[in-house]
């Protein structure tokens, strides 16, 4: 019998095994204790603090010491997930901005930077942008590119296998940008390209208003009309990573429905066609009839699109996101009425709460969950030379 085989088993890969149990068992919960954690992972004490002690070596969590307590005895040390282990980057690569998030991986923000960009901006320009915005965030955290253990950057348009918006982007020359490629020679981490539309629902159903949903259609709502789609609690992408593109059918009106906006009558002159939206809106609100019918007609022609996503998909919730979700007091009770018209069956409309942050914090998700996946399913490596790198 050779070393590391008992009656059949592979002794190191058990190991392997406890540990990836422990590490899981902390990363979703708070300090634990050895016992807390013997009783959540249905192992022994005695295996339990060992391998504790062997990830805190390791460089995968850390210890609490334990205060000073009236009761009688030691009180016990608590062990925490080392959440500073390594970092990722959400990236939002958009038509007017470039916006960076770097985090823990915990998820938490540790800074943000937005680059401004022009929408007529080539291919050049925005790269720069993109390198501009993830520069300064680690810059200002004081981190190096080996300390990103993945990256995640979220494009307009559905995204293929090989990262680039081959079917469709607003961007100009935008499907011919090879992001991977273009962030290879400084990260040798993972590096996912994923759409906006996709990332926002992932950020509202991990932080924002579909956190309590499984079945989850978000409609990202601006000059462009888009949608993600969660089922089953499982962002779908489609076969060609184009799912949620209902909007490239002129029959759901997805692509005329901003034309009401653009185009309403007594929108000064000196309003440029960027703001024109957001001047709707607003006298709407004070009751401009020309405002307000314009409104109505834009809520309208999006209903149609939703609805056929209802009705195919049966969502818990509905999350009206993107950058007219400013205005969802103008927006929820008519888009719901319209529903309640044209549906069987009609899910609660929600106003998105992550706002212009949506797309990059779904990013962040992604790049966790990526990370997940790589430690869960493969081996535990000392954080100073992860795996997942």
């Amino acid at each position: 019998m050779t070393d590391g085989a008992v009656a059949g088993v592979d002794l190191p890969r058990l190991r392997e095994l406890n540990s990836l149990t422990i590490v899981r068992a902390l990363r979703d919960h708070p300090p634990s204790t050895v016992t807390e954690l013997s009783q959540r992972t249905g192992l022994s004490r005695p295996a339990v603090d060992l391998i504790a002690q062997n990830l805190v070596a390791d460089g995968w969590a850390t210890v609490i010491e334990a205060g000073t307590s009236s009761a009688v005895g030691r009180p016990a040390r608590r062990y925490q997930f080392r959440s500073t282990a390594g970092y990722v980057l959400g990236v939002d690569v958009g038509v007017h901005k470039v916006l960076a998030l770097v985090a823990d991986l915990n998820g938490e923000v540790l800074h943000s930077h937005r680059a401004s960009v022009a929408a007529d901006a080539d291919p050049q320009a925005r790269l720069a942008a993109l390198d501009e915005a993830i520069e300064e965030c680690l810059t200002a955290t004081k981190k190096k590119p080996a300390d990103v253990w993945a990256v995640t950057i979220g494009v307009t348009g559905p995204v293929d296998s090989s990262g680039r918006t081959s079917l469709f982007t607003p961007l100009p020359g935008w499907d011919q940008v090879d992001l991977p490629a273009h962030l290879a020679g400084r990260f040798s981490c993972p590096i996912i390209v994923e759409n906006d539309c996709k990332l926002a629902a992932l950020a509202e159903r991990w932080k924002g208003a579909a956190s309590d949903a499984s079945d989850v259609i978000y409609v990202l709502a601006g000059m462009r009309i888009g949608a993600g789609l969660i089922l089953d609690g499982v962002l779908r992408r489609g076969y060609g990573g184009a799912a949620g593109e209902i909007g490239a059918l002129p029959e759901v009106r997805w692509l005329a429905a901003p034309s009401h906006l653009e185009n309403c009558p007594g929108v000064p002159a000196s309003v440029s066609p960027d703001d024109a939206a957001a001047w709707v809106f607003e006298a709407a609100r004070h009751g401009d009839r020309a405002a307000k019918t314009a409104v109505s007609r834009y809520v309208k022609d999006l209903a149609v699109g939703a609805a056929a996503l209802v009705l195919a998909l049966d969502p818990q919730v509905v999350i009206y996101g993107g950058g007219f979700s400013r205005s969802a007091d103008l927006v929820l009770a008519p888009l719901t009425a319209e529903l309640q018209r044209l549906c069987l069956r009609v899910p609660e409309v929600r106003a998105s709460t992550l706002g212009a942050d949506s797309v990059a914090l779904g990013a962040i998700r992604l790049a966790l969950n990526e990370l997940d996946n790589r430690l869960f399913s493969t081996t535990l490596s000392s954080p100073a030379a992860p795996t997942v790198r």
